[in-house]
């Protein structure tokens, strides 16, 4: 639980915030893992879906044994991290507390019924051994075997095995929607962890449980259920998610308002506005910096400034900072966003740009 509901659910993906003592117990929890502390877990390129294109050895276990660089990790806002003194306590003591909770406590409990060394092979060598192989396999047989109910813009899938032996880690495709604090919106979807994190919610311990709209989720099925059909009538010939991508929305027709550059620096420079040029689109993400993933900061670096706006004449935006065009980023520049992304992003448009 320290893993799944503190370090993933919580830190990973801001899915829910909970009171200090419950994020103390978490991140002792977490410590006796043996999987880093919560800013190594954080900021760690093994659990970004895409890895697991390297190979099945190579996401399971093998990027171990190397050192990579991940350039973009360095966007993602952990001012939240920082700012925790827990999160800071913890990665401090990190090696200590782990060692206490990990292979200390086992044997001081096991003094209870006079087998310290037995609890320590089991409830400190083995257990850690077991929990290290299923988190591993979140990373490599979530993404090699299983369903994917609601897309396919990236390798991960729904194991029901998997799922029972990580407390629900193994409905894996449902990070289609990653701010989530559930693995899947059925009450019958094995989900130790969302349970918990319910319990606590009802005792007063967790706060500000996000959800995706189950409008979201029920349009995202129906695409994948209408992709299978379409699959199944070209005789097996795959139809990839490109087909889907990019400016899917090209085929509506625009019946909003439509602005010059002079009316988006006017609309930009709003206090506390953030304004996305997308896809020739104002996007106004104003209410949406706290619910981003990434983080609110990395939004307001790509929004447009007021400033920079103003320029002789009509002639557009130069591609330049404060003024740029976001696409590069949104379309995997930066993250090569889902379907569910793209649908909430035409859902924040004020206007069209000319």
């Amino acid at each position: 639980m320290g893993i799944t509901v503190g370090y993933h659910r919580m830190y990973s993906h801001r899915a829910f915030r909970a009171a200090w003592p419950i994020r103390l117990a978490l991140a002792l929890l977490g410590a006796s893992a043996f999987q880093g502390s919560i800013k190594r877990f954080t900021d760690d390129p093994v659990h970004d879906p895409y890895s697991a294109t390297r190979g099945f050895l190579w996401s399971h276990m093998g990027w171990i044994f190397f050192k990579a660089r991940y350039e973009r990790m360095k966007s993602i806002d952990r001012n939240d991290l920082d700012r925790d003194p827990i999160v800071r306590l913890q990665h401090s003591f990190y090696v200590p507390l782990a060692l206490l909770t990990g292979f200390a406590l086992p044997p001081a409990l096991g003094l209870l019924w006079h087998d310290p060394i037995g609890a320590f092979v089991y409830g400190g060598l083995v257990a850690r051994l077991l929990t290290w192989h299923c988190t591993f396999l979140v990373n490599s047989l979530a993404h090699w075997d299983g369903l994917q109910p609601y897309s396919d813009d990236n390798t991960s899938r729904t194991n029901l095995l998997l799922a029972l032996l990580t407390c629900g880690e193994g409905n894996h495709n449902f990070h289609s929607f990653p701010h989530d604090f559930r693995s899947g919106p059925s009450t019958f979807d094995w989900d130790p962890s969302k349970w918990v994190i319910i319990l606590l919610h009802s005792l007063g311990l967790a706060t500000g449980l996000r959800r995706a709209r189950d409008e979201e989720i029920r349009v995202a099925r129906e695409h994948m259920l209408l992709k299978e059909i379409a699959q199944a009538h070209t005789d097996g010939q795959v139809v990839g998610s490109d087909s889907t991508t990019g400016s899917e929305e090209e085929c509506e027709d625009w019946q909003g308002q439509v602005w010059t550059v002079e009316q988006l620096a006017e609309y930009a420079c709003g206090k506390g506005r953030c304004v996305l040029l997308l896809d020739g689109y104002a996007v106004d993400a104003t209410e949406y910096l706290a619910e981003h993933p990434g983080g609110a900061s990395l939004l307001r670096r790509y929004a447009v400034m007021s400033e920079t706006l103003k320029l002789p004449g009509n002639s557009p935006p130069p591609n330049r900072s404060g003024a740029r065009n976001a696409d590069w980023a949104f379309y995997g520049g930066i993250n090569k966003h889902t379907m569910a992304a793209r649908r909430q992003m035409r859902r924040l448009r004020v206007a069209q740009v000319l």
